[in-house]
């Protein structure tokens, strides 16, 4: 009985000391979603008029520009996929690349080749365990995403997308991350990047409604050249920040669920180990009674 009261304590210290961890990982998320949030929220406007803007060259001027025309036949396509360097956040990760094996067995059925880029550690864990290549891999601070490292990965999608399929370059480029929805939800997202997808002049306009008339200086090539590199650069660090922020909802929500396990089995060994008391402490007195009588009987 002494023995299993003592293993019973021990597991309450044990959960007690896991629950201080995971208490205080939830508490640095909670601290940390606010300045994520700010920075989603802030690049949101911006990525979007952008994105605008290009869109309104690419449909209002006769340029066919490589990087937002559609080719005849796509041969290669890349995706890259946006993941975090740490776990303790539940499925967020696994999300993100189950989303984009998805969409690799998709583009496959649709006979094209397909490359990987890979954000984040365990992304590169899960193709280093499989044994499977990856065109270039970027780590650390993912959960506090830099501009610079948004400009070098669009860089090299950009240079790969210019590279004809022959000589190893791709036709397509989609990013898979996880968007922040809610403290509660957070929702795996696949954008296809380039060929840039037109957002302006899609719908028919209504019979009252009158199209702006644009006057591109100096020239519409010239505006496209100037505004892709900006465009890619912010679709992908917006990627970045909604994936950062993401990844501090997910660790918090999945903090507290470790908290309040703790909590239960705390709770759990406790009653356990009330009960192992109290019958030790029967069974001494039965003990002692049983050996008052034996004594007394003696006499």
């Amino acid at each position: 009985m002494g023995a299993q009261l003592r293993v019973y304590r021990q597991r309450i210290r044990s959960a007690q000391t896991t629950k201080k961890v995971t208490r205080a990982m939830e508490l640095i998320s909670a601290s940390r979603i606010q300045k994520a949030q700010a920075r989603m929220k802030s690049s949101g406007p911006y990525s979007r008029a952008i994105t605008r803007a290009v869109s309104a060259v690419a449909t209002f001027s006769d340029v066919d520009h490589i990087l937002t025309t559609e080719p005849d036949t796509i041969e290669r396509a890349a995706i890259v996929i946006f993941t975090s360097d740490r776990g303790l956040n539940g499925a967020f990760s696994s999300n993100a690349l189950k989303e984009s094996e998805q969409l690799a067995e998709l583009l496959r059925s649709q006979g094209k080749d397909v490359v990987f880029y890979i954000v984040g550690r365990k992304a590169q864990n899960y193709f280093a365990f499989r044994k499977r290549d990856a065109e270039k891999i970027w780590t650390g601070n993912t959960d506090q995403p830099e501009f610079a490292t948004a400009k070098e990965i669009g860089d090299s999608v950009v240079e790969k997308f210019l590279t004809d399929a022959a000589e190893g370059g791709v036709d397509e480029i989609h990013i898979v991350y996880n968007r922040f929805v809610n403290m509660v939800s957070q929702v795996p997202e696949v954008v296809r990047l380039l060929p840039l997808e037109v957002v302006e002049g899609i719908e028919e306009p209504a019979d009252d409604e009158v199209l702006p008339l644009y006057d591109f200086e100096p020239d519409p090539t010239e505006v496209l050249d100037a505004l892709l590199p900006v465009y890619i650069e912010s679709r992908i660090f917006n990627a970045m920040l909604q994936s950062a922020a993401s990844e501090h909802a997910a660790r918090q929500k999945a903090m507290k669920a470790a908290s309040d396990n703790a909590d239960t089995l705390i709770r759990d060994f406790t009653r356990l180990a009330n009960n192992a008391r109290q019958a030790e402490i029967t069974q001494q007195i039965s003990e002692i009674v049983g050996g008052a009588d034996a004594l007394s009987s003696s006499k």
